[in-house]
């Protein structure tokens, strides 16, 4: 079991005189619309991002990296003449694919209400009782979201949870001590706003040969470099405090009205492991898929009649959560809206990710967007 960081050093946070020489840097910079960010910007961004070791007790993980180093880069695509802004969530909806994880997902409209003595008539609404809507639609995952055993439990007996370790090493009774705590770790509140740029990978189109990634299909590590390099950003890479989205193409099998026979969360593509890994060492905030699992999962794997996908650790079928999450402190995005973005082809942008601030939760409903140049080549 890989060991999680901890007995860490804290890190300088960029002072606000940082980032308004990156503004003044960004207006001589703004130019002619391309898809890299220009060579001086990324050299100043390299210069602001935290390099780490982050401080004991460190509850954001990657997030530390988000700051005036990711916002210089996030300006660059804000200040480009033909950025688009470009959603990234589905619309939420009583009839959307619906988690087989969570409880029901229904909000309820209540009728129009009158304030008596006045003139004013107003509307809202409620979720049904046992709604998780952090968990549904597209949605983030906070760090606390997932733990870890010392060995597979072998369903017998109550779960040995005063052995679980999450990230930095945080144990059961600091993070979840009752079965009805809040996360007093590592919880929604403790995720920053994500000001940063993101980088899209078209696997529909490198991996599946133009044909959306099926059930169980895995991304690799190789994978990732081969669309950088036919994606035009060998060069750049992947860096510290981006956002690496992909598309699959798999949510084309987001429909709504989902239906029961809707396939879209019976199995979906997803990461292979040594691409969690890779990701992990690049130094990414988050990744997000438009599929539900970000783990592969093959048709039957979720009723146990399909094994896991190769190369994954034996006793952790779901490695990538178990990877980004507890060992790299990297925030998972589900049910992402790739396809307008890849349709045109906007392969680097700005984008912002706000989750909501739960104290405690171990997600949040979210509606990310991404800024960027249309026609990138």
């Amino acid at each position: 079991m890989v060991e999680p960081n901890r007995g860490q050093r804290p890190l300088p946070y960029p002072r606000a005189s940082a980032l308004a020489a990156s503004i003044g840097l960004l207006a001589a910079l703004a130019g002619p619309a391309v898809a890299v960010e220009p060579a001086s910007v990324l050299e100043a961004s390299r210069k602001l991002v935290p390099t780490g070791p982050w401080p004991a007790g460190d509850e954001k993980g990657m997030g530390n990296l988000i700051g005036a180093g990711t916002q210089l880069r996030c300006g660059w695509h804000l200040s480009q003449p033909k950025a688009k802004a470009y959603e990234l969530s589905q619309v939420r909806s009583n009839t959307m694919p619906k988690s087989p994880f969570t409880g029901p997902y229904t909000t309820q409209y209540k009728p129009t209400s009158v304030l008596p003595g006045t003139a004013h008539a107003f509307n809202s609404e409620k979720y049904a009782a046992d709604a998780e809507p952090a968990q549904q639609g597209t949605q983030i995952d906070a760090i606390g979201h997932f733990a870890y055993l010392d060995k597979p439990w072998d369903g017998q007996g109550a779960p040995p949870l005063d052995g679980a370790r999450y990230y930095g090493g945080f144990t059961q009774q600091q993070v979840k001590p009752t079965p009805d705590s809040p996360l007093l770790k590592l919880g929604m509140e403790k995720a920053p706003p994500m000001i940063t740029t993101a980088v899209l990978l078209d696997a529909k189109a490198a991996v599946g040969k133009g044909q959306s990634l099926k059930g169980g299909d895995l991304i690799t590590a190789a994978h990732i470099q081969q669309m950088l390099k036919a994606q035009g950003l060998a060069r750049r890479g992947i860096l510290p405090g981006d956002v690496v989205l992909i598309h699959t193409g798999w949510g084309d099998q987001w429909k709504d009205p989902g239906g029961d026979s809707n396939p879209y969360y019976t199995q979906g593509p997803g990461l292979s492991y040594d691409a969690a890994q890779y990701l992990g060492r690049s130094r990414i905030v988050a990744i997000g898929l438009d599929v539900p699992f970000i783990d592969p999962v093959a048709e039957g794997f979720l009723q146990g009649k399909a094994a896991p996908a190769a190369g994954t650790p034996a006793g952790l079928p779901f490695a990538v959560h178990h990877h980004m999450l507890t060992q790299m402190g990297i925030h998972h995005l589900e049910n992402v809206r790739t396809a307008e973005a890849a349709a045109d082809r906007v392969w680097t942008s700005c984008t912002m990710i706000l989750p909501l601030r739960t104290a405690g939760a171990a997600g949040s409903a979210i509606r990310p967007v991404a800024i960027g140049v249309p026609g990138q080549r």
